[in-house]
């Protein structure tokens, strides 16, 4: 009689990496923030997330948070404005009582070459990338503060180390982010609270779908791993950069790009 070895014999439970945690993404109702929320979840973190104008996407994501055994809760907010952002938290730790990471993930592109920019494209892409960086950091420190514990993740991209035609304004704003990343590690590390950037190349999302196939498949030439990536293998990145298992990394930024930048 054929027996199997141990370990096909029992059934494989997953490890969740953030049991207890309570988890804050912005913009979270599509795309990369969708998955951070999702897979956050499935990892046992509790998590309030925010969006801004589309609520019925909002409450389907947060029915199917609910669904996997976890709180979780909906916020419409503007990550650009300050005032919302502090009483976003507020709104936060009252509901949840406590605040264990921050994603910064809300973000838009308004591309264009800089002779044809307006003024207008430009500051909405700061406002809205990099600034609301600094809304939900300045609402969130004084309760990490307290608690000698807390992880923020900044959402980045490539293109903010390496540049892009067309997209000065974009990559302004996540060059900005990581610069304003490792100021804030550098801050706020001797009371135990680490900051990092999670920083994606061509990958996946609803943006990307309106895209021609050619444009799609030139883009995937350049890659080393010859493919596009997906949002939840950003959203794993996160998760990581959220549990204790990165608690001796802070300032750091990790390029989830398929080595493009290699």
């Amino acid at each position: 009689m054929l027996t199997l070895p141990l370990y096909y014999s029992k059934k494989q439970t997953m490890i969740q990496l953030l049991t207890g945690k309570i988890i804050l993404v912005t913009g979270a109702s599509r795309g990369i923030g969708r998955s951070i929320a999702l897979e956050m979840a499935r990892n046992g973190a509790s998590v309030a997330f925010t969006y801004l104008s589309s609520q019925e996407k909002a409450m389907a994501l947060q029915n199917e948070l609910t669904a996997m055994g976890v709180k979780a809760k909906a916020y419409q907010s503007d990550a650009a404005n300050f005032e919302q952002t502090q009483a976003l938290v507020s709104a936060v730790l009252a509901d949840f009582g406590q605040l264990d990471v921050v994603v910064n993930n809300a973000g838009i592109t308004r591309d264009g070459l800089l002779l044809r920019m307006s003024e207008a494209h430009w500051q909405e892409v700061l406002n809205t990338n990099l600034t609301s960086c600094f809304n939900l950091a300045k609402a969130c420190t004084p309760s990490m503060l307290k608690a000698k514990s807390g992880s923020i993740i900044n959402i980045a991209s490539v293109v903010g180390i390496k540049g892009n035609a067309g997209q000065a304004n974009y990559a302004a704003s996540k060059a900005g982010i990581i610069g304003f990343s490792k100021s804030l590690a550098l801050e706020l590390g001797s009371r135990n609270i680490r900051c990092n950037v999670v920083a994606p190349g061509f990958i996946e999302t609803e943006m990307t779908e309106s895209l021609d196939a050619k444009v799609i498949a030139e883009w995937s030439k350049s890659i080393p791993l010859k493919r596009a990536g997906k949002p939840e293998e950003v959203a794993k990145a996160c998760v990581f950069l959220a549990s204790d298992m990165s608690s001796y990394i802070t300032g750091q930024v990790l390029q989830v790009c398929g080595g493009i930048l290699t």
